[in-house]
């Protein structure tokens, strides 16, 4: 069974359509990152799948049940832009009023549980407004996580954060999915941060799923390319130029080339048209540059 699965879901705002046919499936267990330029329908989605805005046509079903279902809904935790906390109550009260909301049985016990699966338990009697960007998030993530849900929805829960906040964000998501047996499904454009958690990817635009795939399919499709660099770079890239299909020069001025069989052979041939080279190895694009040449391609 899957957390989720979307077949032909449609949304329309009067005549602008955000989603035409999109289809979407979500394993249970799975960090699912999902990932679409600005406007190509992410938090639509998640706020369809939330119950937050009603579907022009489609269907939605979560954990074999249509979305609807009450039981379903109950196993539903979402962070959609910025939590509802007041300002000057304490972190602590915020999540016992949410706790209240929710009718939880045992609300202190459960409060201290999610307060220490984001790593908050020493700020509970903060007022609000003095956290920080990270902790504010974490506080969002640790109010969705009150009543147990099985499956947690995130919209760009880490950008904005500083190194370190990343990492506890990256700490914390793992931990839930682990310690909650809870799905997660996470939309950010920090992708480089979103390939070192995610099992799963979705990539969106203009309204329609154009790939899905686990992290296993993704680096079995992202190139493996060969980087060098020489004292001559420009006159390097015309000469590799005259063997290879595609030679690049990266931010960090090295040479890329996309088509070689091994680097020994790209050694060999620029050492017999008189180039030395400085630095050689072989690498792999990431997450970000894999989207950015698939967007390029529909393009």
């Amino acid at each position: 069974m899957n957390a989720i699965e979307i077949r032909n879901l449609t949304k329309n705002f009067g005549e602008k359509q955000a989603l035409s046919g999109l289809n979407m499936t979500v394993p249970m267990g799975a960090i699912y990152g999902f990932i679409g330029e600005n406007g190509s329908g992410k938090s639509t989605t998640e706020k369809l799948i939330c119950g937050l805005l009603i579907p022009s046509g489609g269907e939605i079903k979560l954990f074999g049940r249509d979305y609807t279902d009450a039981d379903v809904r109950a196993k539903v935790g979402v962070l959609i832009e910025a939590p509802g906390c007041y300002a000057n109550y304490s972190v602590w009260n915020n999540l016992m009023l949410q706790a209240a909301n929710l009718s939880i049985s045992n609300p202190e016990d459960e409060v201290r549980k999610v307060l220490k699966t984001v790593r908050m338990e020493g700020a509970a009697s903060n007022k609000y407004k003095n956290c920080s960007l990270g902790m504010k998030q974490r506080i969002g993530i640790a109010m969705a996580l009150l009543g147990n849900p099985t499956l947690l929805v995130l919209d760009e829960p880490i950008n904005g954060l500083d190194a370190d906040g990343m990492r506890i964000m990256r700490e914390v998501l793992v931990d839930i999915t682990k310690n909650y047996q809870c799905t997660v499904v996470i939309s950010s454009h920090i992708l480089g941060e979103l390939e070192k958690i995610a099992t799963h990817y979705g990539i969106v635009r203009g309204g329609k799923m154009i790939k899905e795939m686990t992290a296993e399919e993704l680096d079995g499709d992202c190139r493996t390319y060969v980087a060098l660099t020489t004292k001559d770079t420009a006159h390097t890239k015309e000469v590799l130029k005259n063997k290879y299909s595609r030679v690049e020069e990266d931010e960090s001025g090295y040479l890329r080339v996309y088509d070689a069989k091994d680097p020994e052979e790209i050694v060999t041939y620029l050492y017999e048209n008189g180039i030395l080279i400085s630095e050689i190895k072989t690498d792999k694009i990431g997450l970000e540059e894999y989207y950015i040449d698939l967007m390029n391609e529909g393009r």
